[in-house]
């Protein structure tokens, strides 16, 4: 899977800035509540992610949906979502016109208590 495809240029090189940024300070006060970079979403069902940050291996960090009704912020495969596959061969996209309005941490907030992400 090619990340640049999946989530654009501009958006790989905030969400690595964002990871930099937010590695020395992992388990510090000092952590970062970054807004959310892009939003991908599987059109077959809810499923939604919302991420903030990236690593060289493509492990992202953000907030998962899978349309369960429990919302969770960790890491994320890119890897494994792209490799999921729906409808006529429907993989994971990315929302284009999606823009963050909050934290991270509002949308989990609010993610809890509806059961999804209302992004």
């Amino acid at each position: 899977m090619d990340i640049v495809t999946l989530l654009g240029t501009d958006a790989v090189q905030q969400l690595h800035a964002n990871g930099k940024e937010q590695e020395p300070l992992k388990g510090t006060r000092e952590e970062r509540d970054f807004h959310p970079v892009c939003k991908l979403f599987l059109p077959w069902t809810s499923g939604t992610w919302l991420l903030t940050e990236l690593d060289d291996e493509g492990l992202a960090f953000g907030l998962a949906d899978l349309g369960m009704g429990c919302p969770e912020i960790g890491y994320i495969s890119l890897d494994e979502i792209w490799e999921v596959r729906g409808p006529a061969g429907l993989r994971v996209e990315r929302d284009l016109h999606w823009k963050a309005s909050k934290p991270l941490s509002e949308y989990a907030t609010e993610s809890r208590k509806l059961g999804y992400i209302k992004a």
